[in-house]
């Protein structure tokens, strides 16, 4: 049985998730084809790749499986949204995207399988049990994995979008002050600004940032039409 919080392989850096997820946002996009509003598809990744890796992480899978997971997650809610399958008085977008994010995590447990069950075959030729598990998705144990890994999300989610809406350098000003907790002082000496500048940055960058996370949050029950 696949271990829930369990990681298989070292955990990337933050820098190294971000090349992998651009890596994976292109080919996606790609996959896509002549869909309609890629922008807004775009943005949708950017918003929930994170959110569905960890919980396909936490789920038990390999790193590489979670990617497919991030992959086929997008296609399938991409497909779902032009037949106009989401119903939002049949529950909330999370559920929805959870729901997807479930059946996606549960086909890569069944292929791996799949493939164990076609390796795992002893000298005579006889085939042994498969060495992987499909672990009960539908419990209450991942049900609070999706629910914790959601509110994380949130907020990194909603720093990556101010990220795009701000020049770099309020940005890093606002990560030294805010984010990471240096004093104005500190954050003066070390990037070279006054402190009506840290100040400044502190007061535009977080209303912005909170707009953002209100922004996300509102999608848990009416997600932005495509």
């Amino acid at each position: 049985m696949a271990q829930l919080e369990t990681a298989k392989l070292n955990t990337p850096t933050d820098d190294e998730l971000e090349q992998f997820a651009a890596r994976t946002r292109r080919s996606l996009i790609m996959r896509l084809g002549d869909w309609k509003d890629q922008k807004s598809w775009d943005e949708f990744y950017r918003t929930y790749w994170r959110l569905i890796y960890s919980v396909a992480l936490k789920a038990g899978l390999r790193e590489d499986e979670a990617w497919d997971v991030v992959q086929e997650t997008v296609l399938t809610i991409a497909k779902q949204s032009v037949k106009n399958m989401y119903d939002p008085q049949k529950g909330s977008f999370k559920m929805w995207l959870w729901h997807i994010t479930r059946w996606r995590i549960n086909d890569q447990f069944r292929q791996r399988k799949k493939d164990t069950a076609a390796t795992v075959k002893s000298s005579d030729g006889t085939e042994r049990e498969p060495l992987a598990d499909i672990p009960d998705t539908s419990g209450e144990t991942f049900a609070k994995i999706w629910d914790r890994e959601w509110q994380n999300n949130v907020m990194k989610a909603a720093i990556e979008r101010v990220k795009m809406k701000i020049s770099p350098q309020q940005f890093q000003i606002f990560d030294y002050n805010v984010l990471r907790g240096m004093s104005a002082g500190e954050v003066r000496s070390k990037l070279g600004v006054s402190i009506a500048q840290v100040y400044l940055a502190k007061h535009r960058v977080g209303a912005v940032l909170k707009k953002e996370v209100a922004y996300i949050r509102a999608q848990e029950e009416a997600p932005e039409k495509k």
